[in-house]
């Protein structure tokens, strides 16, 4: 397992390398100049040229990415063009919002995929056609859409939640809860949908395999076998695309953040990326791709656990 770790995270450095010489190069090379972003309409050759000089943009490129790497080394991310604030700070307000969402879409995700796969696979028939027909639509339905479907019917229509909830969990966890029902089952249905079908699937191969047989035969109960056995069996190919489904999560965090007004990480690289505030947009990219490939050491580290044949001889 140790040599597992390792392995992982001797792989983790070059790819925190790679994503932030993509986004450096990426940031600077998108048309039109920061400077005259910030001055507006009022801008000028000469001004531009002065806050180009202040913002340390007349410098080579190759020079502004080994400064920006080594200080985002010492957790300095820089400062934001537009608002002159570290972007450390900025990211370290935002990102609970963010997190909380993601997290709040995986767990429904996890929860409705995982049950309505196993209640799939074991109930054929009418439920298997209709849970069947319920994920092909979660999976055609665009985040956006169901987001603003959500919140007409259960904050303007019902009432039963505001429609700007988002209060940060330390000030009110009641609160912060209702707040982020909503919000995750926006996020989440899509995974929901894919998670069923690869646990149905699983479960189905799970299921006939010789030990069930082994096992019905030697009187163990039906849901003992379903939800001991084979559930356990099943969740290993589950697993492995967890990352996957989190690093979906992430991506599309950003559309319902907007939709619901979350004050998250994702609403403020969008806003970041339109104004060209550039180490904002590098700083928020750099660190979502930290927890990223962290997550994914763990989901590794786990999956090792679950099935040796994956750990390192």
């Amino acid at each position: 397992m140790r040599k597992l770790v390792v392995s992982r995270l001797a792989l983790a450095v070059p790819q925190l390398v790679i994503v932030a010489f993509v986004v450096f190069s990426m940031t600077y090379l998108v048309p039109g100049s920061p400077a005259a972003a910030i001055l507006g309409a009022s801008a000028t050759p000469e001004s531009i040229r002065q806050v180009e000089a202040q913002l340390g943009l007349d410098r080579p490129a190759f020079e502004r990415l080994i400064d920006w790497a080594w200080n985002a080394l010492n957790g300095d991310l820089g400062v934001s063009f537009v608002t002159t604030l570290p972007v450390t700070d900025m990211l370290l307000q935002r990102m609970p919002a963010t997190l909380s969402l993601t997290v709040g879409g995986m767990v429904v995700a996890l929860a409705l995929g995982i049950g309505l796969g196993v209640l799939s696979a074991v109930r054929a028939g009418l439920p298997d056609r209709v849970i069947g027909a319920a994920t092909s639509v979660g999976l055609s339905i665009p985040e956006f859409w169901f987001g603003m479907i959500l919140l007409l019917v259960f904050a303007v229509e019902l009432g039963w939640v505001p429609v700007v909830a988002y209060v940060p969990l330390t000030d009110d966890p009641l609160a912060w809860l209702r707040g982020m029902i909503l919000p995750s089952i926006a996020l989440g249905i899509g995974a929901a949908a894919l998670i069923a079908r690869q646990t149905r699937g699983a479960m189905v191969e799970a299921l006939a395999s010789p030990y069930v047989d082994t096992l019905t035969a030697a009187g163990v109960s039906r849901r003992r076998i379903v939800l001991r056995y084979a559930l356990k069996n099943a969740m290993v190919p589950v697993l492995a695309t967890t990352g996957l489904t989190f690093r979906i999560l992430i991506g599309t965090s950003f559309v319902v953040e907007q939709i619901f007004a979350f004050p998250g990480a994702g609403r403020l690289l969008l806003t970041s990326v339109i104004g060209k505030d550039f180490p904002v947009v590098q700083g928020g990219v750099i660190v979502i791709a930290a927890l990223v490939i962290a997550l994914n050491l763990l989901i590794d580290v786990s999956y090792g656990l679950l099935n040796p044949k994956v750990r390192p001889q």
